[in-house]
């Protein structure tokens, strides 16, 4: 994939304005700028401690970004990821590789790819993993073959089987597997997908890209060998307006239950998931459908919005997503990027940027119009000392603080419930054409309310200069209801750097709420608060820099700033112990 980092000016625009942009062809490509002044080795570098993650993925030092082609073989999970060894900041990206035996605590090994040969001379860039019969895994990834950004699609293979934790990887001479031809635009042609074979025997993978700012999937199709590789006659899917797709991921999902399936499981009882990555945007958007075999068409669910109003796996600081099938324990497992929101010199300055949320399971919700995304249950592990509150009612202005574990680096389910729905306000049809987040924005954690806000105060300072709300607000829209689910993070930091990103991250809960409940659970780990809304069917992480609210000085609250009184009916918060990383 292709990096530009967020800036509050970009996320400030009115969606009508950048619809413009879009469409009149005044948005540039995303900048591929490198800072050479800064583009030197951190070993000399301070690296500081304050913001760095105890128990979330990230390498000793230097910049991370996209997951790449995580896969699970012979007992061993595989995480591959865009890696720069030579400093904080996006430049000359290798394929790190680390290994798991718990998808928590991970091993670092040497890198598997990194530019080396005529097809990737100028970079290797996002693939995927897939697991060939005679259970051989071959890797496939884009590779950069000059200055003008042209990408191809290699692949690479283990040079040693029988190392447990193949350490080695190959990149044979007769790469490249796939070149682009006169339509496509070469340097807007990425991140293959993990391959499915179809029912003619047949293999099949998907390439990201754009045309006249309509974003799509091309499809490649490949005999048995894996070897030779054909452009099909049409795009797998496309919509229009939506600019340039990344790392696009194509899977089935399960109608019956949360068990996971493999990628080229075409069986009945199923739906078909097509997650792309909006390269203008930088949000993860994917549709539910119906993947038409015979015409190698897929088609989103009249419920399910192709575009940027889209559904969105995380509705916060969550990126360049990869999922894969865990055939160990049967599940669906996907694996996400969180970038820094701190400035470029702050990330130089200590010398680390990115981390990875915590793996998901991941699966489609009883209704059939959503999935549904859970840490893996490997994550409880890392409980330590363990507080727990229950039947805590909660008045309008009210908060109480949680107290006895570490909580800068805690883990923390609430229930809330409320005996009645009469006090929720009335949703303004003036907000009907926003997105959530502008709605959080208007109506954030200090804005009293009905019934909400309320919900968490995480990393807050113990007069609140500083803290991240993690909440909840419900509206009356006609006959129903809205939940808005809101990760504030304008207030998060005393830090005033203008090209800080401070955003009131948001997505509303598709949720039943006849038992008059809403469960809330917040992974803090120092800089990343990584939320699940209603057991998982809203997501949001927010990365955050506190200036007060560190380490000991944290504080965790739960609050109710509306007038219909909260009552936890139950809370349980753990400290986290740090995961082995490195």
């Amino acid at each position: 994939m292709e990096i530009l980092r967020r800036s509050s000016s970009l996320w400030v625009l009115p969606i009508l304005l950048l619809c413009f942009f879009i469409n009149n062809g005044v948005f540039v490509d995303a900048s591929h700028k490198v800072y050479m002044h800064l583009q030197s080795t951190t070993s000399h570098v301070d690296a500081s401690k304050v913001h760095r993650t105890g128990y979330h993925f990230q390498p000793s030092k230097n910049w991370i970004n996209d997951p790449n082609g995580p896969m699970y073989y012979n007992g061993v999970y595989h995480l591959f990821y865009q890696y720069n060894p030579k400093g904080a900041i996006w430049g000359n990206i290798v394929w790190a590789h680390s290994v798991s035996k718990d998808l928590i605590n991970w091993i670092p090994l040497e890198p598997a790819i990194y530019p080396s040969k005529v097809f990737d001379k100028y970079g290797t860039w996002s693939g995927s993993a897939t697991i060939l019969p005679g259970n051989k895994p071959v890797i496939l990834y884009t590779g950069i073959v000059d200055a003008n950004k042209t990408q191809v699609q290699n692949y690479a293979i283990p040079a040693n089987m029988s190392d447990p934790y193949l350490r080695k990887w190959i990149k044979p001479d007769n790469n490249p597997l796939i070149v682009a031809d006169k339509t496509i635009n070469k340097s807007q042609f990425r991140d293959p997908t993990t391959a499915w074979m179809g029912r003619d025997r047949n293999w099949r993978i998907l390439v990201g890209s754009v045309r006249n700012h309509r974003g799509k999937v091309i499809m490649y199709k490949s005999n048995k060998n894996f070897m030779k590789w054909t452009k099909a006659k049409h795009p797998l899917h496309s919509a229009p307006g939506t600019g340039n797709w990344e790392c696009p991921d194509f899977f089935p999902v399960s109608l019956k239950n949360k068990d996971g399936l493999d990628t080229s499981y075409n069986g009945k009882d199923i739906k078909h998931v097509l997650k792309v990555s909006f390269d203008v945007t930088r949000f993860d958007h994917y549709t539910i459908g119906t993947y038409d075999t015979k015409k190698d068409k897929y088609f989103p669910d009249n419920t399910s919005i192709d575009g940027w109003k889209g559904l969105r796996l995380d509705y916060g600081n969550y990126y360049a997503s990869k999922t894969f099938f865990d055939s160990g324990k049967n599940r669906r497992i996907l694996l996400g990027w969180a970038n820094e929101s701190d400035t470029v010199d702050n990330d130089v300055r200590k010398g680390w940027a990115g981390v990875h949320p915590i793996p998901r399971k991941i699966w489609l919700d009883p209704s059939g119009k959503q999935l549904v995304q859970w840490p893996v249950q490997e994550l409880e592990t890392l409980r330590k000392k363990k507080v727990q509150l229950n039947n805590k009612k909660l008045n309008k202005g009210e908060k109480v603080e949680i107290k006895g574990i570490t909580v800068a680096q805690a883990d923390v389910e609430v229930i809330f419930s409320f005996t009645s729905l009469d006090k929720a306000e009335p949703f303004d049809p003036s907000w009907a054409d926003l997105y959530a987040q502008d709605v959080c924005a208007i109506k954030g954690s200090t804005v009293q309310g009905g019934l909400g806000p309320f919900g968490l105060l995480t990393l807050a300072s113990k007069n609140l200069e500083e803290y991240t709300p993690v909440f909840f607000r419900i509206f009356k829209a006609q006959d129903k209801y809205k939940v808005l689910m809101c990760s504030d993070a304008s207030r998060s930091s005393l830090k005033n750097e203008t090209t800080m990103y401070k955003p009131s991250f948001a997505g509303y809960v598709d949720v039943d709420l006849a038992d008059k409940k809403l469960s809330l659970r917040s992974l803090i780990d120092h800089s990343v608060v990584e939320s699940f809304g209603a057991g998982g069917k809203t997501c949001i992480t927010s990365r955050v820099y506190p200036t007060l609210a560190i380490f000991d000085k944290a504080h965790l609250f739960a609050f109710n700033n509306g007038a219909e009184r909260i009552t936890i009916e139950t809370l349980n918060a753990w400290s986290m112990a740090n995961a082995k990383l490195h």
